[in-house]
Order: structure tokens, then C-alpha cells, then sequence
């Protein structure tokens, strides 16, 4: 039975986030070996803290916050587009986007590594 620190790997299909913990750990899908890329990334996002395990990941696999679309590089844990919007508004923010997505570059995301073990997405 898996624990707090791995997810069942059927669990996470090519472009899928769970929740594994304190952790999003989350597949990229395949890479040019063909093998599933997993990750982990702490769950909370730098913009108002939403659940990053909730996210999705986009086609150049950073993970997606479910919020206002902060997006994340899952390898280095940086910020690399800033939000779109703020609390409940949906839409553009220029001049904040750029200041939360320099807090971002800053404070970063941890990082951990997540490897098939098994049956299991298991975090090292």
C-alpha cells in the first residue's frame, strides 16, 4: 500500500497532478526515451497559495496552477508566466503579474525527485 511519499503510478497518466502529501507530484509524460517524467513540487503556489495538486500540466509540461494559471518549470520549481488575475478576477494584471512572477523566480518551489518504483511514483 502506497504512503504519503509515493502515488500509485496509475494514478498518474501522461499530463496528470496528484496529491502525495505536502507534495504535487505529477507526470510530464513521455520524454524522448519514451519513459513517463514524474515529478514532485511542494504543493502551494507562490501567488495566493492555491493547491498545486489540483493543477494540471500544459504540453510544454510546467505544471499549471488551477487558480489564475501561474505556470512552474517542475525541474527548477521557478515561476515562468505569472498569473492571470487575482482572488476572484479572472483576466490581466500587468504590473502585479510581473511583480508576483519575480517573486516566483525568486522563491521557488521545492523539489524533489520522483521515480517509478514498481507500481509506484515513489518520492526520494
Amino acid at each position: 500500500m502506497p504512503d504519503r511519499d509515493s502515488v500509485p503510478a496509475a494514478d498518474l497518466p501522461a499530463r496528470t497532478v496528484r496529491r502525495a502529501g505536502d507534495w504535487a507530484v505529477g507526470n510530464r509524460g513521455p520524454g524522448p526515451d519514451g519513459e513517463d517524467r514524474y515529478f514532485a513540487v511542494s504543493r502551494l503556489c507562490r501567488h495566493q497559495l492555491a493547491d498545486l495538486s489540483e493543477g494540471t500540466v500544459d504540453a510544454d509540461g510546467c505544471l499549471v496552477c488551477p487558480w489564475h494559471q501561474s505556470r512552474y518549470d517542475v525541474r527548477t520549481g521557478e515561476m515562468v508566466e505569472g498569473p492571470r488575475g487575482f482572488l476572484g478576477y479572472h483576466g490581466p494584471t500587468p504590473g502585479y503579474t510581473q511583480l508576483v512572477r519575480l517573486l516566483g523566480s525568486i522563491a521557488r518551489l521545492r523539489v524533489r525527485r520522483a521515480t517509478r518504483q514498481g507500481d509506484d511514483v515513489v518520492l526520494e
